[in-house]
């Protein structure tokens, strides 16, 4: 099946009167990912604010999170590039690194980051991490457990995720857009039968 999304990633507004290292920095960073996009991963700020960006990950190719589309929200400060933003996901994940609340237990986001990260580096390592997660240091002990012990059920529920992802509407997963339907007519999705 063929998913596509679209995502309304527009350019970031124009610089505020006080420009700050963080917030040119930022600007690089968007210009690379738009003249330079990595494979899988896509990002932009929010329509008002450079310092919030809307950021999705692709499930990759031949794994269990294959088709998966995942939202996450990422926060800079004016101390970046020398602290990490703050990453989350907005997309209810099952994954060892990844807490309830989607805060990402990774490393580069904690005690290794380096000012030489930017967007693109941050999300194709958590896009590596969706496929090689460290159930040693985990961030939900239960999909840790299975991951270790039970490869097929722990498969089973990625997979459960990766198909609630295609109706995440970004509020919880539940598909409702407020209009009292089941909120379908506002999700794309389309199919190479199509």
């Amino acid at each position: 099946m063929l998913l596509a999304v679209s995502l309304a990633f527009k350019a970031p507004p124009p610089p505020l009167a006080m420009s700050t290292p963080a917030r040119r920095r930022l600007m690089r960073d968007f210009k690379r990912m738009q003249t330079d996009p990595p494979e899988g991963v896509n990002a932009a700020p929010m329509d008002s604010d450079i310092m919030k960006w809307n950021a999705v990950i692709f499930g990759p190719e031949d794994t269990a999170w294959e088709d998966g589309t995942f939202k996450l929200t990422v926060e800079f400060t004016e101390e970046y590039p020398n602290k990490a933003p703050v990453v989350k996901f907005v997309t209810t994940m099952y994954h060892p690194n990844i807490y309830a609340d989607g805060s990402i237990c990774l490393d580069i986001l904690q005690n290794q980051w380096s000012p030489i990260y930017d967007i693109s580096a941050i999300l194709t390592s958590i896009q590596s991490l969706l496929c090689d997660p460290n159930p040693n240091s985990p961030a939900n002990s239960e999909a840790a457990r299975l991951y270790q012990e039970n490869r097929r059920e722990y498969e089973r529920k990625v997979k459960e995720v990766v198909e609630a992802s295609w109706a995440d509407d970004g509020e919880g997963g539940d598909g409702d857009d407020g209009d009292g339907d089941d909120g379908d007519d506002e999700k794309a999705v389309t199919t190479a039968d199509d």
